[in-house]
């Protein structure tokens, strides 16, 4: 089996002699295991031989049918009850070979888990390179693969970097960081073009844009709602659940029949695994139903094999290693703008630089394998390790690195599956770098905002124009004072009272609890007199925008107002440095439902390309200025040119036009 650009998906020739060196060094292994183990007795010589052979045996035949019903074990132990399950079964094994001496469920997991480490170290060393191992095993696995008819149309695989941006993807692909990106733009196969995210440029709003078509009143991955006094966070399996129930017709980019994995929303999939908004709906009914309604046969399969499940937790401890490693390089090179990235940061990290990205592999290459017709699949790891570590250092292009070369495995695997696939990468948004609001500045967004609106006026200060005027239009007012209610019980913290702050990335929503509905920008003067001259003025606000009473949305910044209703700008436009799309996006947003009182967005500094997230990160995004707002597409060349492409639901409508022309029904 080959492919043009990859040569031979797999050697043929060695599997005999392959079997028959596993054969023997799993023997020699049982020797060893032999020594070290009080419980584990093989007194003759060809005693290992035979058990070595039953194990072999016990592992590709008989554990698959045991599976069947062992999986949910499997799953909640993430792979170690699979060993355990096993090493039971090797205690009865063993127990059938003549003065073999098994002790116990212990000492049978012991052996497995011995056996399985060797049997996993030698097949590696034994391929020429590690994509051998995975092609034999999708080898074996595409043997079980469901006829299709002939005329069936090729399926698409969309494969989402998360938070990768534009400019980025552009320089990794220059400099040798994504070589097999690198080859299908060189062979003239696929084209890169550049997308314009929306303001809220995160996941939330990008992925319910792209898989559902819709993403209105998405303010950002976290936004308060001021009706229900409740933060909605995208990261949250309810909230995400509640976010789909919005969003969703039945009718989304993966509803029929199609797959997703990693993801935020499920885009109406029928196959779906480690997605947010699925978690608290299709977790319970999905371990009671068929196998095909489970949250995903990739996740339940990948860790139910014992050798994933130890090639995963040895990946994972080397991960946690670099993550240390690097961070230390870090502090010793005297690197900034970084943030701590102690704690539990190393292991927490792992969750999306190897186990998820190893689990959404292996479900993509089971969708490929069953025939689905579309799949949605996302790769967390480079967005998290950039937030820590920065959008291009070392560390995290060596996590980009790693994603390149699932991507190419993916790319040679889909040759093995009933129907031709074409794949598509794209990210969701990209990433701003810059030192965070609160170390730059000395105070967090939330601590400046409380301290206008709670503590003593300050004296007034010089500053720009604008905030000079917004001080003279109030000049005389009489602050008004405002104290809690005593009975007032609150889901949401109140940064001064009767004010909550909300911040997601690059952008802070700030809204007042004691008005219903919009508040607008003369009542906020009549009541917090400095808030918006002091904001306006901040060196690390770039714009804010506030409905008017008289103007409408208005966006402020330092040197100059735009009036959105009317286009007038008066003095130096504050959104010329953002775009031409800018002032359309802050329009859309300015009708949301939930849109906050004052939406305030970081300033960027085009000459350093940095601006400083209201989060502490690194590496940002959330809002608009500099890569965060720049997303990438790298589609197949005979696909429909995408021409200019603005928000998410563009993207929406041009992946469900690709699969149209490629024949595939709409949805019911």
């Amino acid at each position: 089996m080959t492919t043009a650009e990859g040569g031979r998906l797999l050697r043929r020739g060695r599997s005999l002699a392959r079997f028959a060196l596993v054969w023997l060094t799993t023997s020699l292994a049982l020797v060893g295991m032999d020594d070290l183990l009080d419980g584990f007795a093989m007194p003759d010589w060809w005693q290992p031989l035979v058990c070595g052979l039953l194990l072999s045996l016990l592992t590709a035949v008989v554990w698959p049918q045991v599976l069947r019903v062992a999986l949910p074990l499997a799953l909640f132990t993430l792979g170690i009850g699979s060993f355990l399950l096993l090493g039971a079964g090797a205690v009865a094994a063993f127990a059938v070979v003549p003065g073999v001496e098994v002790t116990g469920l212990r000492t049978g997991f012991l052996v497995v888990v011995g056996v399985s480490a060797v049997s996993g170290v030698v097949s590696s060393v034994l391929a020429l390179d590690e994509d051998e191992v995975f092609f034999r095993r999708a080898r074996r696995r595409s043997r079980r693969c469901p006829e299709l008819a002939a005329d069936v149309p090729a399926g698409l695989i969309f494969l989402q970097v998360d938070g990768l941006g534009y400019d980025v993807v552009r320089r990794a692909v220059r400099d040798g960081d994504m070589p097999t990106l690198a080859r299908w733009l060189a062979e003239d196969s696929h084209a890169l073009v550049r997308w314009q995210t929306d303001w809220s440029s995160q996941t939330g709003a990008s992925v319910c844009g792209i898989l559902h078509g819709s993403n209105h009143d998405i303010l950002g991955f976290r936004w308060y709602e001021k009706d229900r006094d409740h933060v909605m966070a995208c990261a949250h399996p309810r909230d995400a659940a509640e976010i789909e129930r919005r969003h969703s017709d039945g009718r989304g980019l993966l509803a029929v029949d199609g797959a997703g994995h990693g993801n935020l929303f499920t885009g109406d999939a029928p196959h779906v695994s480690l997605t947010m908004s699925a978690v608290s709906v299709l977790l319970p009914k999905g371990l009671r139903r068929r196998r095909e309604d489970r949250v995903g046969t990739g996740y339940y399969a990948y860790f139910a094999n014992p050798v994933n499940a130890l090639r995963t937790l040895g990946s994972a401890l080397a991960d946690i290693i670099r993550e240390v490693s690097a961070s230390a390089r870090q502090r010793r090179a005297g690197v900034v703008p970084r943030v701590p990235r102690g704690g539990i940061y190393p292991i927490a990290r792992t969750g999306t630089t190897v186990i998820s990205r190893d689990v959404v592999v292996s479900a993509v290459l089971e969708d490929m394998l069953n025939g689905r017709p579309v799949v949605y699949a996302d790769f967390l790891g480079y967005d998290e390790v950039a937030h820590h570590s920065g959008i291009e250092r070392f560390d995290t292009l060596a996590v980009l690195r790693a994603i390149d070369q699932q991507i190419g495995r993916l790319h040679r695997a889909s040759r093995l599956g009933p129907r031709p696939y074409h794949l598509v990468v794209l990210s969701d948004h990209g990433q701003t770098q810059g030192w965070a609001f609160a170390h730059r500045f000395g105070e967090s967004l939330e601590d400046l905002v409380g301290r206008l609106c709670g503590g003593p006026a300050p004296e007034p200060v010089a500053g720009g124009p604008v905030a000079t005027r917004l001080r003279e239009r109030v000049t005389g007012a009489r602050r008004i004072e405002h104290r809690p209610k005593e009975d007032a019980r609150h889901e949401v913290m109140r940064v001064a009272p009767g004010v909550v702050v909300v911040v997601s990335g690059h952008v802070g929503m700030v809204s007042f609890t004691e008005h219903e509905g919009r508040v607008s920008l003369e009542t906020i003067e009549r009541e917090y007199p400095e808030l918006l001259p002091a904001l306006v003025d901040h060196p690390g606000v770039g714009f804010m925008l506030v409905r008017s009473d008289e103007h409408g949305p208005v966006v402020l910044g330092r040197d100059g107002v735009h009036r959105l209703a009317s286009g007038e700008v008066l003095g130096e436009d504050p959104l010329a440095l953002y775009g031409k799309h800018a002032p359309d996006l802050i329009r859309r947003v300015d009708t949301f439902p939930h849109c906050a009182d004052i939406m305030i967005n970081s300033r960027w500094d085009p000459e350093t390309g940095e601006a400083s997230p209201f989060e502490v990160h690194v590496g940002s995004h959330g809002g608009l200025g500099g890569e965060q707002e720049r997303g990438f597409l790298i589609h197949p060349k005979e696909f429909e040119p995408p021409g200019e492409l603005v928000g998410a639901e563009s993207l929406h409508r041009l992946f469900r036009l690709w699969l149209t022309k490629l024949g595939h029904p709409e949805p019911e």
